[in-house]
């Protein structure tokens, strides 16, 4: 295991060394000390490695993500793994607000709460969040899934697309077009795939399944107060 203490290296030259790994690189397994909060943290990764960041980190941490698998022993400041492509971000703690947002591929789980905005314009991305989620979350997501095994905040879904929202707990409200759906058995078959991945112990049955009503997909007279 490569291991990088950040009281000795440079935010810029830690990314450079991890950006330069490839598909074919022996060094496979990195840790990061001491990361501080540090914004744009791991982010740009392109090769199956496996980073370990010991600590908490700022905005943006692992944002564009590919193949990587890159694990946050504390919790993210804002817009972790945003635009990831593939690969898994698991988050030890709690996530800031739009996590995941425009991701287009991959895993992230976050073992704590997630704030609002939670997965924001998703658009293909599976997210796991073992505790609650914010306000506004999913909104304009386009596709992917997103599984919240605690609470969800006000207007879950607005504008949604076909994203599959699927929550254990409570709904405070949810947002425009968006309303509860039939649990089917290929729903429950995603969702027990997910949650074995993401190590989060609850049965697919316990959680209820929200989606589009695809009233906003065409403007209707009748429906201009939700525009």
């Amino acid at each position: 295991m490569q291991t990088i203490d950040m009281a000795d290296t440079a935010l810029r030259e830690l990314n450079a060394a991890l950006q330069a790994q490839a598909g074919s690189t022996n060094q496979t397994a990195w840790e990061i000390l001491n990361p501080k909060g540090a914004h744009a943290l791991a982010v740009g990764l392109d090769a199956p490695i496996e980073v370990t960041v010991r600590g908490s980190t700022g905005y943006y941490c692992a944002g564009m993500n590919q193949q990587a698998t890159v694990t946050v022993t504390g919790s993210a400041g804002p817009g972790v793994a945003e635009n990831m492509m593939s690969g898994t971000v698991i988050i030890e703690g709690d996530a800031s607000q739009y996590a995941g947002a425009t991701g287009q591929g991959g895993l992230l789980v976050i073992k704590g709460n997630a704030a609002s905005r939670c997965g924001i314009s998703m658009k293909g991305i599976n997210i796991v969040v073992h505790g609650n989620i914010g306000h506004m979350s999913a909104f304009m997501a386009q596709s992917g899934n997103l599984v919240v095994l605690g609470d969800a905040g006000d207007a879950l879904g607005d504008s949604l697309y076909e994203a599959r929202l699927f929550v254990r707990g409570g709904v405070k409200s949810l947002g425009a077009d968006c309303i509860e759906k039939e649990m089917r058995p290929e729903h429950l078959e995603i969702l027990r795939d997910l949650l074995a991945r993401a190590g989060a112990d609850a049965r697919p049955e316990e959680f209820r399944r929200y989606g589009s009503a695809r009233t906003l997909y065409n403007f209707h007279v009748d429906n201009a107060a939700a525009y």
